[in-house]
């Protein structure tokens, strides 16, 4: 039996091979034919002495993890910036002059809320006239404040699937502290109840469609065998009412090396079409329309995305395009006759195309039109595009410059719809566009922080390749150039995912407010400049997009907005792997790191949760590809021998997607080594921050603190902790 001394001692030597407890019984005991496995789990610990943290709920991962939490807050929580830090953003996420986002079921509006009494969040309607008239009356439909102390389970909302026209039987989506993992319950959305012994799926990552109102397509954990390698179905069933769904007839089964399969259902303002999707990679994937238990491919790319509008079908290309004797270039909208083309025709009509400053950003159908947003240098673009007899015509909303415009609420069955406008300084403003085209502003969200003086502009680094990067910085007007102004750069760079302008109650009111200067950068693998931008990033070209934000960060320094011990970088998810590698690899050029929710060891990415599925991204360390994922993935590549800036890593334990583990055993090599760090793990919160207004605020209050204590003009003197 392991004893506690012994405990301590490892926590002191590393290298030395950890076996818990528990294994070591295992093998005193374990028959002869079970010594295998058990070998093999015991040589990975003696290769990564760090391992037993990806025990997501292992009591000596979880006692580690609440350890240097506990830590963590005690030492930020002291500092002066803190509790007003806290008490801001408590107020902003639970004010309620926040803008109350519609969702349009039907004749009605429907919105999801937390507060102060509500912090689990309540799903409610009210109806057009009262949402317009500025005061409406909610009607409240589900209550998850209720549900979670009524079951002893911290849920969390995942959003409802109704089954149209009459929107009434829907199908609840909980989730266990946040994560991708959910709860599907049958839901009558008239008489805002659960139906009684109505469908019900366990906890899994996956889902399920509306076939009719008594047939559900199904894609979920069916036992053993039934999931791929990144955790998610690879079976979809076909499941009657009332019949037990061990006995649902399979409709299509995937391999174990697939993403995943799903189904779902595609709607217009004439047809309904449900569908079945084969991800066989995170980029690629088929769709099949399902009907009466047939299945019919629908031939376009593997990397393309289709729906139906009226009784035309859209693609949006991610990929140039030959096909009926023309050529549709990467990052295009195009549309054909949807009947035509499931019997053989080709015959597509450009709707949208990109230019070299242009990029396509979205599609939203309406009744009649489709609503496209642009992005022109990364600023945002609103446009109204409507069939006609020989093509389709256009017109532009008008809107500011350097701003962010996305719509945010539309119906199939309605020209109306909803969009929203925000700057870096400009408070968010909801917006609906009436159907004959004219539009109004329906609320503003006050200003949550002081933003009087605060500039915005977009520069240029150079990449190491000579590549022009662009970002954009947000100061006040009078900031001297003498490099001791406090900064924060921030990028993501990954999965086609674009980093625009936005207000941030949060960061205005804990960062800019204070004299903090913003940037954010738009690196390659971002979708910032298409497709091609985002490819120019990927796999063996990862390098790419670090050297891309050290750049950025090499640029603030030389125009004298800061130095290495004023800058501040910060990443979460893929952006926490790009700011991880910029730690690794340039420690000299920052002071502080917010590393969240973070990819990290590369070499073992692909075994944790969904980490499989992103191998179209990374590659795959298991073959060749490790020759170059190796030379940038940070846990390999921190060294006892070199001094880093003092990171904040931080995760939930409840994170189903990017696995805690990756933070934990980041922050622990660290601190074994030497080098002062500190650590957070939210125990709720999935892939983000936490799942109620307490949980967030005290997450962001962490974060702003760190920062302050960093770059401030006493920041960067830090002892490390074990």
């Amino acid at each position: 039996m392991r004893t506690i001394s012994d405990h301590d001692q490892r926590r002191h030597h590393p290298t030395l091979p950890r076996v818990p407890w528990i294994l070591a019984a295992a093998l005193a005991l374990a028959p002869a034919a079970a010594l295998g496995a058990q070998q093999e789990m015991a040589a990975q610990q003696e290769e990564d002495p760090y391992i037993w943290l990806e025990e997501v709920e292992g009591q000596e991962a979880l006692a580690w993890a609440t350890e240097r939490s506990d830590a963590t807050l005690a030492t930020l929580s002291e500092r002066p910036e803190y509790r007003p830090i806290y008490d801001d953003i408590l107020e902003i996420l639970t004010s309620d002059d926040r803008i109350a986002y519609p969702s349009i079921r039907g004749d009605m509006l429907y919105n999801f809320w937390t507060d102060e009494d509500n912090p689990r969040g309540i799903y409610r309607r009210t109806t057009w006239e009262d949402y317009l008239a500025g005061d409406p009356a909610w009607e409240v439909v589900l209550d998850i404040d209720a549900i979670a102390e009524a079951e002893g389970v911290p849920w969390s909302y995942g959003g409802m699937t109704c089954l149209p026209p009459e929107e009434r039987m829907c199908l609840v989506r909980l989730s266990r502290g946040g994560a991708d993992a959910v709860e599907t319950r049958e839901f009558d959305l008239a008489e805002a109840e659960f139906v009684e012994d109505g469908f019900f799926l366990p906890e899994a990552k996956g889902g399920a469609t509306w076939v009719d109102e008594n047939t559900l397509l199904v894609a979920t954990d069916f036992g053993e065998g039934s999931l791929t390698t990144s955790g998610y179905a690879r079976i979809v069933k076909r499941w009657e009412r009332g019949t037990p769904l061990e006995d649902a007839e399979t409709v299509f089964e995937g391999e174990t090396t697939d993403v995943s399969v799903s189904a779902g259902a595609m709607e217009s303002a004439t047809d309904r079409h449900v569908v079945v999707f084969h991800r066989p990679s995170f980029f690629d994937g088929t769709m099949f329309l399902y009907d009466d238990g047939a299945l019919t491919k629908v031939e376009i790319p593997t990397d393309a995305f289709a729906f139906p509008f009226r009784e035309k079908m859209i693609v949006s290309l991610d990929s140039d395009w030959e096909v009926g004797g023309e050529t549709y270039v990467a990052g295009s909208v195009i549309a054909t006759n949807f009947d035509a083309f499931m019997n053989g025709e080709r015959d597509f009509h450009v709707v949208a195309a990109p230019t070299d400053r242009i990029t396509i950003m979205g599609t939203s159908p309406t009744e009649n039109h489709l609503i496209v947003s642009t992005i022109e240098d990364v600023k945002g673009r609103l446009w109204r595009y409507t069939p006609t007899s020989d093509g389709w015509s256009r017109e532009q909303i008008d809107l500011p410059d350097f701003g962010s415009v996305g719509v945010s609420a539309s119906d199939i069955h309605t020209d109306r719809f909803f969009f929203t406008y925000s700057t870096f300084t400009q408070p968010t403003t909801l917006y609906l566009s009436e159907a004959d085209g004219s539009v109004r502003e329906v609320r503003s969200m006050p200003a949550m922080f002081d933003a009087e003086g605060l500039e915005v502009s977009q520069h240029r680094a150079t990449s190491k390749d000579g590549t022009e990067i662009p970002y954009f910085l947000v100061r006040a007007g009078d900031t001297e150039m003498d490099g001791a102004s406090p900064t924060l750069l921030s990028a993501y760079g990954g999965f086609n995912i674009s980093r625009r302008p936005f207000y941030s109650a949060e960061l205005g009111k804990a960062w800019l407010e204070r004299g903090g200067v913003y940037a954010l950068a738009n690196i390659r693998g971002g979708g910032e400049y298409g497709p091609d931008w985002w490819k120019a990033a990927q796999l063996e070209n990862r390098q790419r997009a670090f050297d891309d934000f050290l750049a950025v960060a090499e640029d603030l320094i030389a125009r004298g907005i800061t130095s290495p011990d004023h800058l501040g970088i910060q990443g979460g998810s893929n952006g926490g792997l790009l700011v991880g590698a910029a730690m690794t690899q340039r420690p000299d050029l920052f002071d502080a790191v917010l590393v969240d929710v973070p990819l990290l060891d590369m070499k073992r990415y692909n075994k944790l949760l969904a980490g499989a599925s992103w191998m179209a991204e990374y590659g795959d360390p298991d073959t060749d590809d490790w020759e170059y994922i190796k030379e940038y993935s940070p846990y390999q590549n921190v060294h006892a021998d070199r001094e880093y800036p003092r990171a904040l890593f931080s995760t939930t334990t409840r994170d189903d997607r990017v696995h805690p583990g990756h933070a934990r055993k980041m922050a622990h090599k660290m601190l074994d080594q030497g080098h002062p760090i500190l650590y957070y793990e939210n125990t709720e919160g999935g892939h983000g921050s936490g799942v109620t207004p307490e949980q967030r605020a005290r997450m962001s209050a962490i974060r702003y603190t760190y920062l302050h204590m960093m770059l401030g003009p006493d920041g960067g003197v830090a002892e490390a902790t074990e």
